[in-house]
């Protein structure tokens, strides 16, 4: 029987290891933004058709806006998902932050650094 004001340390630790896992792969994508970034749009475009240079020039400055707000959205992600990681040892995860209640193992699934049940997310509104 599951207790309702926390997750089961075997539930916790089936956690534990997505969200390290998510935070591998958003380490990793946050790499290929800023390497994409650093990269300066040398994407060895320079024996292809002249249009598409052109239009990569054009869109340089757009991508760069566009990496910089794509790597800072990355890094809150991973912020937020060693957050998670704290409440798991704190033995607080999954537990909404407004409600009490415990949050839905589908919803933690699928966002896993999720503070908010969708009852208390659905209230914010």
């Amino acid at each position: 029987m599951e207790q309702k004001n926390r997750y089961s340390d075997k539930d916790l630790k089936e956690f534990k290891g997505l969200i390290e896992e998510k935070i591998a792969k958003a380490k990793h994508d946050l790499e290929l933004i800023r390497s994409a970034y650093m990269n300066d749009g040398n994407n060895g475009t320079d024996d292809t058709a002249p249009t598409f240079k052109a239009f990569e020039e054009g869109s340089k400055t757009m991508s760069k806006e566009a990496n910089t707000q794509l790597a800072l959205r990355q890094e809150k992600f991973i912020r937020d998902l060693k957050n998670a990681l704290i409440r798991i040892e704190n033995k607080t995860y999954g537990v909404c932050r407004v409600t009490g209640k415990l949050i839905n193992k589908e919803r933690l699934k699928l966002v896993p650094h999720a503070t908010l049940s969708i009852e208390a997310k659905n209230m914010q509104r």
